[in-house]
């Protein structure tokens, strides 16, 4: 009969234990399924642009404010106020001594930032690039466009607007990595697959409007024939329509830019640019966010498993904007 009870009591200890180790792993994975989905307001991620205040970034801030809002955390606008790429550093520091929860930052230099970004990541601040990249930092992801294919897209459009042949030029920013990219690409591809169209001149436009005015009166001076022009950034984009404007041709070159700020989208609709290509800016700021919070929330889990925290770089995608599909692209 002793021996029975004793059954009874390791049998009843085992289910105790059952339970007790049921109801421990359910609470275990309650917390891994919302794990990474919820933060605390009090965890602050900080963006960080140039030329801060132009309408380009609206789109951008707009999604790392969507992500924020879904993540429950706070975020900050920071950014040198001008193309400089000293104040962006000094900013960045600033940033990095408040120990924010993680920055996303596009990159005003490839090479000049590279140091400060590495300081941030080596103080186990979570970084990612987005737009214009650093790729020799240590930042964990670059989310942004296809910079030599978007550049690629653009010489097949100047191709169809100028009928496959004639003189074209390039205003662009050649110190930084996207706008280089895409130089590169619309090089390429007009030499590769056009042979009718020769680029004749590449202007540094400094990312301003009155510097790539000037540039496109030299290229309309030097080259009266000039069929197209493609200015790689928006800046540019109005400062080569005002030129093009001004010349008074009659036989307009064919313009086409970059972005979708409403100045540009005017100049568009109006006739003034051919066609302007549209980044995918919202999702570069919105999927920052997330891979920033995924970082500092799941980083280890991740590298337990084998596999990197983030994709280390994605693409956010282009399209092509004209005056069939403007109004597509104001913001509503």
């Amino acid at each position: 009969m002793k021996k029975i009870w004793i059954v009874y009591l390791l049998l009843i200890g085992f289910f105790l234990l059952y339970v007790l180790d049921y109801r421990s792993q359910s609470q275990l994975n309650e917390q891994w399924k919302t794990a990474g989905l919820r933060g605390e307001i009090d965890e602050k991620y900080v963006m960080v642009t140039f030329q801060m205040g132009i309408d380009y970034w609206k789109s951008s801030l707009k999604g790392f404010e969507d992500a924020a809002q879904a993540l429950n955390v706070s975020v900050e606008y920071r950014g040198s106020t001008q193309r400089d790429i000293h104040e962006q550093i000094t900013v960045l520091e600033q940033i990095i001594a408040k120990r924010p929860a993680g920055i996303a930052i596009s990159a005003i230099h490839p090479v000049d930032l590279t140091e400060t970004i590495n300081k941030a990541v080596d103080a186990g601040i979570p970084v990612v690039l987005f737009d214009s990249d650093a790729p020799g930092s240590k930042a964990y992801s670059f989310l942004g466009t296809n910079n030599y294919s978007s550049g690629v897209r653009a010489a097949q459009k100047m191709a169809e607007l100028t009928n496959e042949s004639g003189q074209v030029a390039v205003v662009t920013t050649p110190n930084q990595q996207n706008h280089q990219e895409r130089t590169d690409g619309f090089l390429a591809t007009i030499q590769r697959d056009y042979p009718e169209m020769k680029v004749v001149a590449v202007k540094n436009g400094k990312g301003d409007q009155i510097y790539s005015r000037q540039s496109a009166e030299e290229i309309l001076q030097d080259y009266p024939d000039i069929a197209g022009i493609f200015a790689t950034e928006a800046n540019g984009g109005i400062g080569v329509a005002e030129a093009v404007r001004e010349n008074g041709r009659d036989q307009r070159p064919k313009i086409i830019s970059f972005d979708t700020d409403k100045g540009t989208l005017d100049l568009v609709k109006n006739g003034d640019i051919s066609a302007t290509m549209a980044q995918g800016t919202w999702n570069m700021g919105y999927w920052s966010l997330q891979f920033l919070f995924s970082l500092g929330h799941d980083r280890n889990t991740a590298q337990i498993a084998g596999m990197p925290p983030v994709p280390e770089q994605v693409d956010t995608g282009i399209t092509v904007v004209t005056r069939h599909n403007v109004d597509d692209y104001y913001a509503k």
